[in-house]
């Protein structure tokens, strides 16, 4: 089931309409989704090599749209759909913490945040609801978001058929990786 499911995503990610998938997935990571764009961004770029700048580049625009999405709900809603995303990632407490340090360390935050697997969506919405400095957090934001997005561009255009290689000999060892990931980020911000 794993190879059919890896099969397909390469198959949509070689489809005309793959960009605007990746831009809407993108977007809402940034604000309230739970699937990071990696998840589209790397098959994407594996099928097709010759575009990753233009990859890296829609999923970096989309992104820093989407948080200025997450910024908003962080400034104008956090008593309703703030809260509301923060309770069903199970944020609450890391979030209370995080919105204290981030008073002190807003630029940093999202400098290092935007870098990691913790969710960007945490990030976006405790800008708004700090009313951090809107010019900065969204110069900050396209730093970092386009950084993490560059560099996975450019470690698949330069090694990508033995990256594919890997990836299709080694399917379950790297969608485990990937899910180890993605929860070690969920599971940082509640505990720590």
């Amino acid at each position: 089931m794993l190879r059919n499911l890896y099969d397909w995503v390469i198959r949509m990610s070689e489809h005309p309409k793959s960009l605007w998938a990746l831009a809407g997935v993108s977007f809402a990571e940034s604000s309230f989704f739970p699937i990071p764009p990696d998840a589209m961004l790397i098959p994407m770029i594996v099928a097709q090599r010759a575009k990753a700048w233009l990859i890296a580049a829609v999923c970096t625009i989309a992104s820093v749209a989407g948080g200025f999405l997450g910024y908003a709900i962080g400034y104008f809603f956090f008593e309703t759909a703030g809260k509301w995303v923060i309770d069903a990632y199970g944020l609450q407490g890391g979030f209370a913490e995080y919105q204290q340090q981030f008073n002190e360390w807003g630029l940093w935050i999202i400098l290092i945040k935007g870098l990691t697997p913790i969710p960007y969506k945490l990030v976006t919405i405790a800008s708004g609801a700090a009313h951090f400095d809107l010019l900065v957090f969204g110069l900050a934001s396209i730093a970092t978001r386009g950084t993490r997005f560059y560099l996975v561009a450019a470690l698949l255009y330069l090694f990508g058929e033995p990256i594919r290689g890997f990836i299709e000999k080694h399917l379950t060892l790297v969608t485990t990786a990937f899910v180890v990931i993605l929860v070690s980020g969920f599971i940082a911000v509640a505990y720590l």
